[in-house]
């Protein structure tokens, strides 16, 4: 097995590190990047018009590193009234770690639909919710904490850009080398990457390749794309990957 490993800096190639730490045949190939959101300059001032049992949702551990380094170079700390939740594990960590406080998260899957579930959204009405993203997505969250009553705003903390790659020497680079396994985190990272590489290589290599996706809208997508041979891993971050492709 060689497997390809799209996801960006530095997650890509951390989990590149553990596989070959494993003995595996592993490439990085990260094909976005990020910059700073433009609605950070208002970050602060969302975050402290919050009152006493108001919402803050991190969704990536990417907003939680844009939005902390904005509020120190303003010199500003977390306020502690909002209640705080994440998209999952590994981003209620990062936010806990900056801000000290209690971060609830889903301990199942990373996904809107698994948060939603939360004991603690289901009577939101009345009261404000903060959504920390990066340049649109998690859609259905804003919707319905809107539609259970609440005031939702979403801050862009950061952008994803896509990364310029020649098509024909990228696939070529990876036919060559045998990739027979390629992990996707994200619907706009596959539909770049299957753009990206030209028709006979998307025949002949990328679409024979097995696909490791993150969610079952995810492995829809790809099939809807042609790809047949997917699995989806029980999470997003690098352990789960991992044993996915273990």
């Amino acid at each position: 097995m060689s497997i390809l490993v799209t996801r960006p800096s530095p997650a890509g190639e951390q989990l590149v590190s553990r596989l070959r730490a494993l003995g595996q045949v592993a490439w990085s190939f990260p094909l976005i990047e990020f910059s700073p959101g433009r609605q950070l300059s208002a970050l602060a001032d969302h975050l402290h018009a919050l009152k006493e049992g108001d919402l803050v949702f991190a969704l990536s551990q990417h907003a939680v590193e844009f939005a902390h380094a904005q509020l120190q170079q303003e010199k500003q700390s977390w306020p502690t009234v909002p209640r705080y939740f994440a998209i999952g594990r590994t981003t209620a960590l990062a936010l806990h770690a900056v801000s000290g406080i209690d971060v609830q998260y889903p301990l199942d899957r990373e996904i809107s639909e698994i948060l939603l579930q939360l004991p603690e959204l289901q009577t939101v009405a009345g009261k404000r919710a903060l959504i920390l993203r990066g340049n649109g997505g998690r859609e259905l969250l804003g919707e319905t904490l809107s539609a259970r009553g609440a005031d939702v705003t979403f801050c862009e903390c950061y952008q994803r850009c896509a990364k310029y790659y020649d098509g024909a020497e990228e696939a070529m680079r990876w036919h060559t080398r045998g990739v027979d396994t390629v992990v996707i985190t994200s619907g706009e990272m596959l539909q770049q990457l299957w753009s990206l590489i030209p028709q006979w290589y998307r025949e002949n290599w990328l679409l024979r390749c097995r696909l490791l996706v993150v969610s079952e809208r995810l492995a829809n997508l790809a099939r809807e794309l042609g790809w047949q041979d997917i699995r989806i891993a029980d999470n997003a971050d690098n352990d789960a990957l991992l044993r996915a492709l273990q």
